[in-house]
Protein backbone atom coordinates (compact mmCIF):
# COMPACT_ATOMS: atom_id res chain seq x y z
CA UNK A 1 0.00 0.00 0.00
CA UNK A 2 1.33 3.34 -0.79
CA UNK A 3 1.58 6.42 1.28
CA UNK A 4 -1.08 9.09 1.19
CA UNK A 5 0.48 12.67 1.75
CA UNK A 6 -0.67 15.35 0.46
CA UNK A 7 2.30 17.16 -1.21
CA UNK A 8 1.12 20.81 -0.76
CA UNK A 9 1.39 20.00 2.84
CA UNK A 10 4.72 18.75 3.20
CA UNK A 11 7.81 21.63 4.41
CA UNK A 12 9.65 21.40 1.25
CA UNK A 13 6.35 22.42 -1.04
CA UNK A 14 5.64 25.42 1.54
CA UNK A 15 9.68 26.35 1.03
CA UNK A 16 8.98 25.92 -2.88
CA UNK A 17 6.40 28.05 -2.86
CA UNK A 18 8.32 31.03 -1.07
CA UNK A 19 11.38 30.36 -3.38
CA UNK A 20 9.74 30.50 -6.47
CA UNK A 21 8.51 33.79 -5.87
CA UNK A 22 12.55 34.74 -5.77
CA UNK A 23 14.00 32.80 -8.44
CA UNK A 24 10.86 33.23 -10.74
CA UNK A 25 12.35 36.92 -11.27
CA UNK A 26 16.30 35.44 -12.06
CA UNK A 27 17.00 34.95 -16.18
CA UNK A 28 19.06 31.38 -16.53
CA UNK A 29 21.65 33.01 -19.00
CA UNK A 30 22.44 35.18 -15.77
CA UNK A 31 22.50 32.20 -13.73
CA UNK A 32 25.06 30.69 -16.14
CA UNK A 33 27.26 34.34 -15.87
CA UNK A 34 26.93 33.20 -12.15
CA UNK A 35 27.85 30.26 -11.96
CA UNK A 36 30.95 28.67 -14.10
CA UNK A 37 30.02 24.94 -13.60
CA UNK A 38 26.77 25.13 -13.83
CA UNK A 39 26.56 22.47 -16.62
CA UNK A 40 28.64 20.29 -14.87
CA UNK A 41 26.29 20.78 -11.64
CA UNK A 42 22.96 20.11 -13.53
CA UNK A 43 23.71 17.29 -15.66
CA UNK A 44 24.29 13.31 -15.44
CA UNK A 45 25.81 10.92 -17.83
CA UNK A 46 24.42 7.27 -17.62
CA UNK A 47 25.90 4.74 -20.02
CA UNK A 48 25.26 6.25 -23.78
CA UNK A 49 23.09 8.97 -22.56
CA UNK A 50 23.48 12.47 -21.16
CA UNK A 51 21.10 14.29 -19.94
CA UNK A 52 21.83 18.30 -19.61
CA UNK A 53 18.88 19.79 -17.34
CA UNK A 54 21.21 22.71 -16.89
CA UNK A 55 18.79 25.50 -19.04
CA UNK A 56 15.87 25.36 -16.32
CA UNK A 57 15.16 27.93 -14.11
CA UNK A 58 16.71 26.29 -11.47
CA UNK A 59 19.42 26.72 -8.89
CA UNK A 60 20.90 24.69 -6.34
CA UNK A 61 18.83 25.26 -3.86
CA UNK A 62 15.71 25.04 -6.19
CA UNK A 63 17.05 21.01 -6.38
CA UNK A 64 17.77 21.10 -2.98
CA UNK A 65 13.94 21.27 -2.54
CA UNK A 66 12.75 19.80 -5.08
CA UNK A 67 14.67 16.20 -3.49
CA UNK A 68 13.93 17.25 -0.05
CA UNK A 69 9.95 16.93 -1.82
CA UNK A 70 10.70 13.74 -3.34
CA UNK A 71 12.09 12.46 -0.14
CA UNK A 72 9.13 13.47 2.19
CA UNK A 73 6.52 12.02 -0.45
CA UNK A 74 8.43 8.82 0.11
CA UNK A 75 9.12 8.14 -3.89
CA UNK A 76 12.20 5.47 -3.30
CA UNK A 77 9.71 4.06 -0.48
CA UNK A 78 7.04 3.67 -2.98
CA UNK A 79 9.70 2.69 -6.01
CA UNK A 80 10.33 -0.46 -3.80
CA UNK A 81 7.23 -1.33 -3.28
CA UNK A 82 6.70 -1.44 -7.12
CA UNK A 83 9.77 -3.39 -7.82
CA UNK A 84 9.00 -6.03 -5.01
CA UNK A 85 4.81 -6.63 -6.41
CA UNK A 86 3.44 -5.11 -3.27
CA UNK A 87 -0.15 -3.97 -4.64
CA UNK A 88 0.26 -0.31 -5.72
CA UNK A 89 -2.87 0.09 -8.21
CA UNK A 90 -4.95 -0.08 -5.34
CA UNK A 91 -8.21 0.40 -7.24
CA UNK A 92 -7.75 -2.30 -9.21
CA UNK A 93 -6.02 -4.67 -6.90
CA UNK A 94 -2.80 -5.23 -8.61
CA UNK A 95 0.88 -5.30 -8.32
CA UNK A 96 2.59 -2.61 -10.97
CA UNK A 97 5.68 -5.45 -12.50
CA UNK A 98 6.41 -4.48 -16.11
CA UNK A 99 9.69 -3.84 -14.18
CA UNK A 100 9.70 -7.70 -13.87
CA UNK A 101 9.29 -8.49 -17.72
CA UNK A 102 12.77 -6.95 -17.99
CA UNK A 103 14.47 -8.17 -14.95
CA UNK A 104 18.09 -9.72 -15.72
CA UNK A 105 18.78 -10.11 -12.23
CA UNK A 106 18.33 -13.30 -11.84
CA UNK A 107 16.19 -12.56 -8.55
CA UNK A 108 12.65 -13.97 -8.08
CA UNK A 109 9.30 -11.33 -8.04
CA UNK A 110 6.72 -12.35 -5.88
CA UNK A 111 3.32 -11.45 -6.55
CA UNK A 112 1.09 -12.82 -3.51
CA UNK A 113 4.02 -15.47 -2.84
CA UNK A 114 4.16 -16.53 -6.25
CA UNK A 115 7.34 -16.15 -7.92
CA UNK A 116 6.32 -14.67 -11.42
CA UNK A 117 10.27 -14.86 -13.24
CA UNK A 118 9.82 -18.56 -14.09
CA UNK A 119 6.35 -17.58 -16.07
CA UNK A 120 7.92 -14.70 -17.72
CA UNK A 121 10.86 -16.34 -18.92
CA UNK A 122 8.72 -19.08 -20.18
CA UNK A 123 6.81 -16.44 -22.65
CA UNK A 124 9.93 -14.82 -23.42
CA UNK A 125 11.41 -18.40 -24.71
CA UNK A 126 8.58 -18.95 -26.72
CA UNK A 127 8.55 -15.39 -28.41
CA UNK A 128 11.87 -16.13 -29.10
CA UNK A 129 11.12 -20.02 -30.71
CA UNK A 130 8.00 -18.02 -32.44
CA UNK A 131 10.06 -14.93 -33.88
CA UNK A 132 12.87 -17.27 -34.96
CA UNK A 133 10.43 -19.44 -37.27
CA UNK A 134 9.07 -16.40 -38.82
CA UNK A 135 12.43 -14.56 -40.04
CA UNK A 136 14.30 -17.40 -40.63
CA UNK A 137 11.16 -18.92 -43.20
CA UNK A 138 10.61 -21.88 -41.01
CA UNK A 139 6.89 -20.69 -40.86
CA UNK A 140 5.52 -20.80 -43.87
CA UNK A 141 2.11 -20.03 -44.79
CA UNK A 142 -1.17 -22.08 -46.10
CA UNK A 143 0.22 -22.35 -49.55
CA UNK A 144 3.59 -22.68 -48.81
CA UNK A 145 5.65 -19.20 -48.57
CA UNK A 146 7.63 -17.81 -45.92
CA UNK A 147 5.96 -15.10 -43.90
CA UNK A 148 7.15 -11.54 -45.04
CA UNK A 149 4.44 -9.41 -43.79
CA UNK A 150 3.37 -9.23 -39.95
CA UNK A 151 -0.16 -6.90 -38.66
CA UNK A 152 -0.36 -6.30 -35.50
CA UNK A 153 -4.44 -5.68 -34.50
CA UNK A 154 -4.42 -3.94 -31.01
CA UNK A 155 -5.58 -0.53 -29.83
CA UNK A 156 -4.03 1.63 -26.57
CA UNK A 157 -1.08 -0.30 -25.10
CA UNK A 158 -1.54 -3.33 -27.72
CA UNK A 159 -0.82 -0.36 -30.48
CA UNK A 160 1.30 2.18 -29.45
CA UNK A 161 3.90 0.90 -27.61
CA UNK A 162 5.04 -1.95 -30.35
CA UNK A 163 4.65 1.24 -33.12
CA UNK A 164 7.05 3.49 -31.54
CA UNK A 165 9.78 0.94 -30.85
CA UNK A 166 9.66 -0.91 -35.08
CA UNK A 167 9.68 2.62 -35.99
CA UNK A 168 12.10 3.36 -33.91
CA UNK A 169 14.40 0.31 -34.20
CA UNK A 170 13.70 0.61 -38.53
CA UNK A 171 17.24 0.16 -39.13
CA UNK A 172 17.07 -2.99 -37.12
CA UNK A 173 14.24 -4.96 -39.71
CA UNK A 174 15.23 -7.78 -40.91
CA UNK A 175 15.63 -8.21 -44.19
CA UNK A 176 12.35 -9.41 -46.10
CA UNK A 177 10.16 -8.51 -43.59
CA UNK A 178 7.89 -5.53 -42.49
CA UNK A 179 5.08 -4.95 -39.87
CA UNK A 180 2.05 -2.83 -39.83
CA UNK A 181 -0.42 -1.78 -37.08
CA UNK A 182 -3.97 -1.69 -37.02
CA UNK A 183 -5.51 0.40 -33.85
CA UNK A 184 -8.50 2.33 -35.37
CA UNK A 185 -12.00 0.27 -35.55
CA UNK A 186 -12.86 2.94 -38.43
CA UNK A 187 -12.81 0.41 -41.75
CA UNK A 188 -10.51 2.35 -43.42
CA UNK A 189 -7.41 1.12 -40.94
CA UNK A 190 -8.08 -2.19 -41.64
CA UNK A 191 -8.82 -1.97 -45.18
CA UNK A 192 -5.97 0.20 -46.42
CA UNK A 193 -3.58 -2.04 -44.42
CA UNK A 194 -5.11 -5.35 -46.01
CA UNK A 195 -4.54 -3.71 -49.43
CA UNK A 196 -0.53 -3.78 -49.02
CA UNK A 197 -0.25 -7.79 -47.55
CA UNK A 198 -0.54 -10.87 -49.67
CA UNK A 199 -2.79 -13.65 -47.51
CA UNK A 200 -0.23 -16.25 -48.57
CA UNK A 201 2.57 -14.23 -46.42
CA UNK A 202 0.86 -12.37 -43.71
CA UNK A 203 1.03 -13.13 -40.45
CA UNK A 204 -1.94 -11.23 -37.95
CA UNK A 205 -1.57 -10.64 -34.16
CA UNK A 206 -4.13 -9.98 -32.83
CA UNK A 207 -3.66 -8.21 -29.12
CA UNK A 208 -6.19 -8.44 -27.12
CA UNK A 209 -6.08 -9.70 -23.40
CA UNK A 210 -9.51 -10.73 -22.76
CA UNK A 211 -9.81 -11.40 -26.48
CA UNK A 212 -12.94 -9.13 -26.38
CA UNK A 213 -11.89 -5.71 -27.22
CA UNK A 214 -14.37 -4.27 -29.51
CA UNK A 215 -11.77 -2.20 -31.45
CA UNK A 216 -9.28 -5.02 -32.09
CA UNK A 217 -11.88 -8.07 -32.49
CA UNK A 218 -13.89 -6.27 -35.13
CA UNK A 219 -10.43 -5.25 -36.71
CA UNK A 220 -9.85 -9.09 -36.27
CA UNK A 221 -12.82 -10.47 -37.36
CA UNK A 222 -12.28 -8.46 -40.90
CA UNK A 223 -9.16 -9.65 -41.19
CA UNK A 224 -10.06 -13.30 -40.95
CA UNK A 225 -13.02 -13.01 -43.37
CA UNK A 226 -10.77 -11.05 -45.67
CA UNK A 227 -8.33 -13.89 -45.45
CA UNK A 228 -10.97 -16.69 -45.67
CA UNK A 229 -11.85 -15.46 -49.01
CA UNK A 230 -8.56 -15.82 -50.22
CA UNK A 231 -7.66 -19.04 -48.50
CA UNK A 232 -11.32 -20.65 -48.22
CA UNK A 233 -10.74 -23.08 -45.53
CA UNK A 234 -10.90 -22.47 -41.77
CA UNK A 235 -7.21 -24.88 -40.97
CA UNK A 236 -5.51 -22.29 -42.59
CA UNK A 237 -6.15 -19.85 -39.93
CA UNK A 238 -3.55 -21.54 -37.64
CA UNK A 239 -0.58 -20.47 -40.25
CA UNK A 240 -1.90 -16.59 -40.41
CA UNK A 241 -2.81 -15.51 -37.18
CA UNK A 242 -1.95 -16.09 -33.36
CA UNK A 243 -3.21 -14.37 -30.41
CA UNK A 244 -1.24 -12.27 -27.31
CA UNK A 245 -4.54 -13.04 -25.20
CA UNK A 246 -5.43 -15.07 -21.76
CA UNK A 247 -8.58 -16.01 -23.06
CA UNK A 248 -8.21 -19.43 -24.55
CA UNK A 249 -11.67 -20.01 -25.29
CA UNK A 250 -12.37 -17.14 -27.13
CA UNK A 251 -8.53 -17.83 -29.15
CA UNK A 252 -9.74 -21.24 -30.16
CA UNK A 253 -12.93 -20.09 -31.41
CA UNK A 254 -11.67 -17.66 -33.65
CA UNK A 255 -9.50 -20.34 -35.38
CA UNK A 256 -6.19 -19.68 -33.82
CA UNK A 257 -4.17 -22.63 -32.57
CA UNK A 258 -3.29 -22.34 -28.63
CA UNK A 259 0.18 -23.44 -29.26
CA UNK A 260 0.22 -19.81 -31.22
CA UNK A 261 -1.35 -17.89 -28.35
CA UNK A 262 1.10 -15.83 -25.58
CA UNK A 263 0.41 -15.17 -22.17
CA UNK A 264 0.78 -12.07 -20.33
CA UNK A 265 -0.64 -10.95 -17.29
CA UNK A 266 -2.81 -8.46 -15.27
CA UNK A 267 0.33 -6.74 -13.54
CA UNK A 268 1.40 -5.79 -16.73
CA UNK A 269 -1.09 -2.47 -17.84
CA UNK A 270 -1.78 -1.98 -21.08
CA UNK A 271 0.64 1.27 -21.74
CA UNK A 272 3.50 -0.57 -19.86
CA UNK A 273 3.25 -3.58 -21.63
CA UNK A 274 5.78 -3.41 -25.16
CA UNK A 275 8.27 -5.60 -22.79
CA UNK A 276 5.42 -8.60 -22.76
CA UNK A 277 4.16 -11.20 -25.36
CA UNK A 278 2.66 -7.70 -26.93
CA UNK A 279 5.67 -6.87 -27.87
CA UNK A 280 5.78 -10.08 -30.56
CA UNK A 281 5.33 -8.07 -33.59
CA UNK A 282 8.48 -6.17 -32.81
CA UNK A 283 10.57 -9.30 -31.90
CA UNK A 284 9.30 -10.53 -35.21
CA UNK A 285 10.60 -7.76 -37.23
CA UNK A 286 13.94 -6.67 -35.81
CA UNK A 287 14.85 -10.09 -34.27
CA UNK A 288 14.65 -11.69 -31.05
CA UNK A 289 17.95 -10.15 -29.91
CA UNK A 290 17.91 -7.12 -30.79
CA UNK A 291 14.46 -7.49 -28.60
CA UNK A 292 16.31 -8.81 -25.99
CA UNK A 293 18.75 -5.22 -25.96
CA UNK A 294 15.78 -3.31 -25.63
CA UNK A 295 15.20 -5.68 -22.38
CA UNK A 296 18.52 -5.20 -21.40
CA UNK A 297 18.32 -1.13 -21.91
CA UNK A 298 15.22 -0.84 -19.98
CA UNK A 299 16.51 -3.16 -17.08
CA UNK A 300 19.38 -0.72 -16.74
CA UNK A 301 17.77 2.36 -16.12
CA UNK A 302 15.71 0.34 -13.87
CA UNK A 303 18.78 -0.67 -11.78
CA UNK A 304 19.72 3.30 -11.91
CA UNK A 305 16.06 4.40 -10.91
CA UNK A 306 16.04 1.59 -7.79
CA UNK A 307 19.76 2.55 -6.72
CA UNK A 308 21.06 6.06 -7.26
CA UNK A 309 20.72 8.87 -4.74
CA UNK A 310 17.57 10.92 -5.52
CA UNK A 311 19.81 14.02 -6.50
CA UNK A 312 21.84 12.09 -8.98
CA UNK A 313 18.85 9.90 -10.84
CA UNK A 314 17.82 10.83 -13.77
CA UNK A 315 13.78 9.76 -13.52
CA UNK A 316 14.01 11.98 -10.34
CA UNK A 317 14.97 14.54 -11.71
CA UNK A 318 13.05 14.80 -14.66
CA UNK A 319 10.15 14.19 -12.45
CA UNK A 320 10.73 17.03 -10.26
CA UNK A 321 11.60 19.62 -12.97
CA UNK A 322 8.19 18.86 -14.58
CA UNK A 323 5.99 18.95 -10.91
CA UNK A 324 8.39 22.80 -10.45
CA UNK A 325 6.67 24.02 -13.48
CA UNK A 326 3.32 22.47 -13.71
CA UNK A 327 2.59 23.19 -10.05
CA UNK A 328 4.94 26.38 -9.51
CA UNK A 329 4.68 28.32 -12.81
CA UNK A 330 1.37 26.91 -13.80
CA UNK A 331 2.66 25.24 -17.43
CA UNK A 332 -0.19 23.12 -18.72
CA UNK A 333 1.75 21.53 -21.23
CA UNK A 334 5.02 19.63 -21.84
CA UNK A 335 6.82 18.90 -25.18
CA UNK A 336 8.47 15.84 -26.20
CA UNK A 337 10.79 16.91 -29.33
CA UNK A 338 12.41 13.96 -30.76
CA UNK A 339 15.65 15.07 -33.56
CA UNK A 340 15.69 11.97 -35.01
CA UNK A 341 12.72 10.49 -37.91
CA UNK A 342 13.29 7.30 -36.40
CA UNK A 343 11.74 8.94 -33.00
CA UNK A 344 8.62 10.31 -34.71
CA UNK A 345 6.20 8.00 -32.44
CA UNK A 346 8.11 8.74 -29.63
CA UNK A 347 5.86 11.75 -28.24
CA UNK A 348 2.94 10.14 -29.03
CA UNK A 349 3.16 7.08 -27.30
CA UNK A 350 3.90 8.86 -23.75
CA UNK A 351 0.97 11.17 -24.45
CA UNK A 352 -0.71 7.95 -23.87
CA UNK A 353 2.00 6.84 -21.05
CA UNK A 354 1.46 9.81 -19.21
CA UNK A 355 -1.81 11.45 -19.61
CA UNK A 356 -3.83 7.98 -19.13
CA UNK A 357 -1.43 7.89 -16.02
CA UNK A 358 -1.65 11.18 -14.47
CA UNK A 359 -4.40 12.47 -15.67
CA UNK A 360 -6.27 11.92 -12.27
CA UNK A 361 -7.99 14.76 -10.32
CA UNK A 362 -9.07 12.49 -6.86
CA UNK A 363 -6.08 11.74 -4.91
CA UNK A 364 -5.22 8.15 -3.23
CA UNK A 365 -7.76 9.08 -0.45
CA UNK A 366 -10.48 9.39 -2.90
CA UNK A 367 -10.52 13.46 -2.14
CA UNK A 368 -10.48 15.37 -5.17
CA UNK A 369 -7.06 17.39 -5.56
CA UNK A 370 -6.74 20.68 -4.65
CA UNK A 371 -3.44 21.46 -7.27
CA UNK A 372 -2.58 20.43 -10.70
CA UNK A 373 -1.73 17.23 -11.90
CA UNK A 374 -0.53 15.50 -15.14
CA UNK A 375 0.07 18.29 -18.13
CA UNK A 376 -0.88 17.57 -21.80
CA UNK A 377 2.03 15.51 -23.27
CA UNK A 378 2.71 16.23 -27.14
CA UNK A 379 5.21 17.03 -29.72
CA UNK A 380 6.57 16.37 -33.14
CA UNK A 381 10.35 15.08 -34.44
CA UNK A 382 12.70 18.22 -35.19
CA UNK A 383 13.19 20.14 -37.33
CA UNK A 384 9.52 20.07 -38.92
CA UNK A 385 8.06 21.15 -35.41
CA UNK A 386 10.44 24.46 -36.12
CA UNK A 387 8.36 25.65 -38.90
CA UNK A 388 5.07 24.73 -37.19
CA UNK A 389 4.71 25.78 -33.32
CA UNK A 390 7.86 26.23 -32.24
CA UNK A 391 6.81 30.48 -32.96
CA UNK A 392 4.79 29.59 -29.68
CA UNK A 393 7.40 28.40 -27.57
CA UNK A 394 9.64 30.87 -28.09
CA UNK A 395 7.28 33.88 -27.99
CA UNK A 396 4.33 32.96 -26.67
CA UNK A 397 2.21 33.98 -23.06
CA UNK A 398 2.20 30.44 -22.22
CA UNK A 399 5.26 28.37 -20.36
CA UNK A 400 5.89 25.27 -22.25
CA UNK A 401 8.83 23.46 -21.07
CA UNK A 402 10.27 20.76 -23.47
CA UNK A 403 12.38 17.75 -23.80
CA UNK A 404 14.97 17.92 -27.15
CA UNK A 405 16.37 14.42 -27.79
CA UNK A 406 19.07 13.41 -30.32
CA UNK A 407 21.94 11.20 -31.06
CA UNK A 408 25.48 11.84 -31.71
CA UNK A 409 25.54 9.36 -34.12
CA UNK A 410 22.78 8.62 -37.12
CA UNK A 411 21.80 5.60 -38.65
CA UNK A 412 21.80 7.53 -42.22
CA UNK A 413 24.93 9.59 -42.34
CA UNK A 414 23.87 11.27 -46.01
CA UNK A 415 25.91 14.14 -46.64
CA UNK A 416 25.99 16.75 -43.92
CA UNK A 417 21.99 16.31 -43.05
CA UNK A 418 22.99 14.85 -39.32
CA UNK A 419 25.64 18.27 -38.85
CA UNK A 420 22.69 20.28 -40.17
CA UNK A 421 20.06 18.60 -37.35
CA UNK A 422 22.31 18.58 -34.57
CA UNK A 423 22.82 22.16 -35.31
CA UNK A 424 19.13 22.67 -34.96
CA UNK A 425 19.00 20.73 -31.58
CA UNK A 426 21.89 22.86 -30.37
CA UNK A 427 20.32 26.22 -31.46
CA UNK A 428 16.86 26.06 -30.28
CA UNK A 429 17.57 25.03 -26.45
CA UNK A 430 20.19 27.73 -26.51
CA UNK A 431 17.81 30.27 -28.47
CA UNK A 432 15.01 29.44 -25.60
CA UNK A 433 17.63 29.95 -22.70
CA UNK A 434 19.01 33.16 -23.88
CA UNK A 435 16.35 34.88 -26.00
CA UNK A 436 16.62 38.35 -28.01
CA UNK A 437 17.13 41.64 -25.42
CA UNK A 438 16.01 44.89 -27.41
CA UNK A 439 19.55 46.18 -27.34
CA UNK A 440 20.27 43.47 -29.66
CA UNK A 441 17.78 43.66 -32.03
CA UNK A 442 18.44 47.21 -32.43
CA UNK A 443 22.26 46.43 -33.24
CA UNK A 444 20.80 43.83 -35.86
CA UNK A 445 18.65 46.50 -37.43
CA UNK A 446 20.97 49.21 -37.52
CA UNK A 447 24.24 46.50 -39.08
CA UNK A 448 21.29 46.16 -41.90
CA UNK A 449 21.10 48.97 -42.64
CA UNK A 450 17.51 49.79 -41.07
CA UNK A 451 16.71 53.92 -40.17
CA UNK A 452 15.37 54.56 -36.91
CA UNK A 453 11.92 54.81 -37.66
CA UNK A 454 12.06 51.24 -38.73
CA UNK A 455 13.92 50.07 -36.26
CA UNK A 456 11.39 51.20 -33.42
CA UNK A 457 8.90 49.93 -34.88
CA UNK A 458 10.33 46.23 -35.53
CA UNK A 459 12.15 45.98 -32.64
CA UNK A 460 9.49 44.79 -30.09
CA UNK A 461 8.24 42.12 -32.68
CA UNK A 462 11.83 40.70 -33.17
CA UNK A 463 12.69 40.66 -29.11
CA UNK A 464 12.20 37.34 -27.57
CA UNK A 465 12.60 37.01 -23.62
CA UNK A 466 14.20 33.55 -23.51
CA UNK A 467 13.76 32.07 -20.09
CA UNK A 468 12.02 29.22 -21.86
CA UNK A 469 12.83 25.90 -19.91
CA UNK A 470 14.00 22.41 -21.81
CA UNK A 471 15.77 19.41 -21.03
CA UNK A 472 19.04 18.38 -23.56
CA UNK A 473 18.87 14.60 -23.91
CA UNK A 474 22.06 13.45 -26.42
CA UNK A 475 22.51 9.69 -26.57
CA UNK A 476 25.36 8.22 -28.37
CA UNK A 477 22.88 6.45 -31.35
CA UNK A 478 19.64 5.24 -31.24
CA UNK A 479 19.86 0.95 -30.22
CA UNK A 480 17.26 -1.44 -28.74
CA UNK A 481 19.40 -0.89 -25.76
CA UNK A 482 19.32 2.96 -25.79
CA UNK A 483 15.76 3.22 -26.73
CA UNK A 484 15.16 0.50 -24.26
CA UNK A 485 16.60 3.39 -21.52
CA UNK A 486 14.91 6.51 -22.53
CA UNK A 487 11.36 4.38 -22.27
CA UNK A 488 11.80 2.86 -18.85
CA UNK A 489 13.65 6.30 -18.42
CA UNK A 490 10.05 7.87 -19.00
CA UNK A 491 8.22 5.45 -17.27
CA UNK A 492 10.05 5.88 -14.26
CA UNK A 493 9.47 9.83 -14.20
CA UNK A 494 5.61 9.54 -14.37
CA UNK A 495 5.67 7.21 -11.73
CA UNK A 496 7.51 9.80 -9.39
CA UNK A 497 5.15 12.33 -10.56
CA UNK A 498 2.16 10.30 -9.74
CA UNK A 499 3.50 9.56 -6.08
CA UNK A 500 4.41 13.38 -5.55
CA UNK A 501 0.55 14.49 -7.05
CA UNK A 502 -0.73 11.31 -4.50
CA UNK A 503 -2.64 9.71 -7.20
CA UNK A 504 -2.36 6.65 -8.57
CA UNK A 505 -0.95 6.38 -11.91
CA UNK A 506 -2.17 2.64 -12.82
CA UNK A 507 -5.51 2.71 -13.30
CA UNK A 508 -7.37 4.21 -16.19
CA UNK A 509 -11.13 4.70 -14.87
CA UNK A 510 -11.84 7.29 -17.23
CA UNK A 511 -11.35 5.87 -20.06
CA UNK A 512 -13.83 2.73 -19.40
CA UNK A 513 -17.01 5.36 -19.53
CA UNK A 514 -17.04 5.81 -23.28
CA UNK A 515 -16.65 2.29 -23.82
CA UNK A 516 -20.03 2.03 -21.55
CA UNK A 517 -21.96 4.76 -23.53
CA UNK A 518 -20.80 3.17 -26.88
CA UNK A 519 -22.05 -0.21 -26.20
CA UNK A 520 -25.51 1.53 -24.76
CA UNK A 521 -25.41 3.83 -28.12
CA UNK A 522 -24.47 1.07 -30.67
CA UNK A 523 -27.80 -0.66 -30.72
CA UNK A 524 -29.58 2.30 -31.29
CA UNK A 525 -27.74 2.89 -34.26
CA UNK A 526 -28.99 -0.12 -36.12
CA UNK A 527 -32.29 0.95 -37.16
CA UNK A 528 -34.09 3.77 -37.88
CA UNK A 529 -35.79 5.00 -34.86
CA UNK A 530 -36.25 8.85 -33.35
CA UNK A 531 -33.89 8.20 -30.35
CA UNK A 532 -34.80 10.19 -27.33
CA UNK A 533 -33.00 8.63 -24.77
CA UNK A 534 -29.51 10.82 -24.23
CA UNK A 535 -29.17 14.53 -23.40
CA UNK A 536 -31.11 16.99 -26.55
CA UNK A 537 -27.58 17.27 -28.26
CA UNK A 538 -26.64 13.30 -28.12
CA UNK A 539 -30.15 12.71 -29.37
CA UNK A 540 -30.32 15.18 -31.69
CA UNK A 541 -26.62 14.25 -33.67
CA UNK A 542 -27.70 10.51 -33.71
CA UNK A 543 -30.94 11.04 -35.39
CA UNK A 544 -29.13 13.98 -37.73
CA UNK A 545 -26.90 11.08 -39.01
CA UNK A 546 -29.66 8.31 -39.18
CA UNK A 547 -31.60 11.09 -41.86
CA UNK A 548 -28.27 11.50 -43.49
CA UNK A 549 -27.57 7.72 -43.76
CA UNK A 550 -31.23 7.23 -45.39
CA UNK A 551 -30.26 9.65 -47.92
CA UNK A 552 -27.03 8.89 -48.75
Amino acid sequence: MLSKINPVKTRAWKKLEAHYKKISKVHVRDMFRQNAGRFEEFSIRFGDILLDYSKNIIDSETMSLLTSLAVECGVKEAAGKMFSGDIINETEKRSVLHTALRNRSGNPVFVNGKDVMPQVGSVLKKMKAFSDKIINGEWKGYSGKRITDIVNIGIGGSDLGPVMVTEALRPYWKEGMSVHFVSNVDGTHIAETLKKVNPETVLFLVASKTFTTQETMTNAFTARDWFLENAKKDMYIKNHFAALSTNEKAVTSFGIDPENMFEFWDWVGGRYSLWSAIGLSIACVIGFDNFNELLEGAYSMDQHFINAPVEKNIPVILGLTGIWYNNFFNAQTHAILPYDQYLHRFAAYFQQGDMESNGKSVDREGRMVGYQTGPVIWGEPGTNGQHAFYQLIHQGTKVIPADFIAPAISHNPVGDHHIKLLSNFFAQTEALMNGKTALEVREELQASGKNEEEIKFLTPFKVFTGDRPTNSILVKKITPSTLGALIAMYEHKIFVQGIIWNIYSFDQWGVELGKQLANKILPELHDENIISSHDQSTNSLINAYKNMRKKG
